[in-house]
């Protein structure tokens, strides 16, 4: 007799030993969890948090699960979080925008190719009151020596997400050692893009958003973009599929075909198509050299 069919006489004798009492007094079971059907084909892709709380999953995962018959399954991260939960082979697929640390994970040998896929900007979101004399200028350099200055309120996500990098690349290309000059106007939050604009809302204090985000962000309050427009602000976005070297159990395959789907020109229109108000969120760059 082998051990499942040993557990199975097991369960099955504790089960009838039950008293009817027991039976009746037992309280009623809750329902059972809405579980996906026996045999689902799906895959695990780790994202941005921009590619989630945006609303570009929504629209561009049912097209391809249409076209392919695979389901994607959202782990929404921070980049920094999202490619570690890769390397420990939690994911078939990351899609982030932190290009060093992508190009890192290549070399680790946890992906084979880092692909291009869309780019979009960052934007520096603050009140309409305009504490550090920034709104309406286009250099975001300049714009973060000023709040430094005059120590304007500053919201950081501080999650080592890719929008983390980014706002930590721009404190030093303005010459400024945040970690050594950071006051009590400088707050780091160690949370995602939503909460940081909700906190930034709050305080009355400046942020660095991905304009996708910004977009799809309800709860503006008295927030507007101050600066915008800097080519220090662009934002790209790559697709890695995790190696079967390092985790034989990845599901290599179908991730792939949604990496190929993504760079593919249906996979291309499909993010280009997706729009808020008329405003397009995400610009597809697949195969542009050095992207």
């Amino acid at each position: 007799m082998s051990l499942i069919q040993r557990r199975s006489l097991i369960a099955a004798s504790l089960f009838l030993g039950l008293s009817g009492h027991a039976l009746a007094q037992a309280p009623a079971a809750a329902p059972p969890a809405a579980t996906a059907p026996a045999g689902t084909r799906f895959i695990t892709v780790a994202s941005t948090t921009s590619t989630q709380d945006s609303g570009l999953f929504g629209h561009i995962l049912p097209i391809f699960k249409d076209k392919t018959g695979i389901e994607v399954r959202v782990i929404s991260q921070g980049t920094g979080q999202a490619l570690d939960t890769a390397r420990r082979g939690d994911a078939d697929v990351v899609f982030v925008h932190a290009k060093a640390q992508e190009l890192k994970f290549v070399e680790e040998g946890f992906s084979t190719e880092r692909r291009p896929v869309m780019y979009n900007d960052f934007v520096l979101i603050g009140p309409k009151s305009d504490p550090a004399g920034v709104a309406g200028t286009t250099d975001i350099v300049a714009a973060l020596k000023k709040i430094q200055e005059k120590g304007a309120p500053f919201v950081s996500r501080g999650d080592k997400s890719g929008t983390h990098a980014a706002e930590l690349n721009l404190w030093k290309a303005a010459g400024i050692d945040i970690a050594a000059q950071k006051g009590p106007w400088y707050r780091e939050i160690g949370q995602g893009m939503g909460a940081a604009l909700n906190t930034s809302g709050a305080m009355g204090a400046y942020v660095l958003s991905d304009r996708a985000t910004w977009i799809s962000f309800k709860n503006r309050g008295d927030l507007v973009i101050s600066v915008e427009g800097d080519k220090r602000l662009f934002n790209q976005y790559g697709v890695m599929s995790v190696s079967l070297a390092k985790h034989p159990h990845v599901k290599f395959n179908d991730g792939k075909l949604f990496a190929d789907w993504l760079t593919s020109p249906e996979g291309q229109k499909a993010i280009a198509d997706y729009k808020i108000d008329g405003q397009q969120l995400f610009f597809p760059n697949a195969g542009q050299a050095g992207a």
